[in-house]
């Protein structure tokens, strides 16, 4: 099956290296069955959402072309989590990768393991940046245009990372 949905998907490290467990988060999913990679924002910096007691974030937001299904995808994202060595032990805490599935279509998803859009999109500079920089024009279901939620959203600490 030729790949046909549009996906985004959110990239966050703060641990080992982040700027490269980003770009190798990268290549894992450029190199996944049934992805293809369309665009790929810059990396942003941004403090942590949880503990402060943590090092800054390293972010970027990916947008792929997929025939995997919701669920096949998410499962995709959570072999490329685990196999950079996430563990999830604390809730916003410190890891080497978080992929985040943020949009699907335009489709809205609620189930136990997946809400798409992702529930914490609007509020997130660090998700929001990222995804008007490659996707200035995009529509966010229920939501409405990634230019209406930025103007309600502030940096927080968010940079362009050089």
């Amino acid at each position: 099956m030729t790949p046909s949905i549009v996906a985004y998907i959110g990239v966050g490290s703060n641990l080992h290296d982040p700027c490269t467990q980003v770009k190798q988060a990268r290549i894992a999913l450029k190199s996944a069955e049934k992805i293809i990679e369309t665009r790929f924002s810059s990396l942003y910096s941004s403090p942590p959402m949880g503990p402060k007691n943590q090092p800054d974030y390293i972010n970027a937001v990916m947008a792929i072309v997929t025939s995997l299904s919701p669920m096949e995808l998410l499962r995709c994202l959570q072999v490329i989590e685990n196999n950079q060595g996430r563990v999830r032990e604390q809730h916003w805490g410190s890891r080497t990768l978080d992929l985040d599935l943020l949009l699907y279509d335009q489709r809205q998803i609620n189930l136990p393991d997946l809400i798409v859009p992702h529930k914490g999109i609007k509020d997130r500079a660090f998700v929001l940046y990222p995804l008007q920089e490659i996707a200035p024009e995009l529509m966010i279901p229920s939501l409405g245009s990634i230019d209406d939620l930025i103007t309600s959203c502030p940096l927080s600490g968010l940079k362009k990372h050089p």
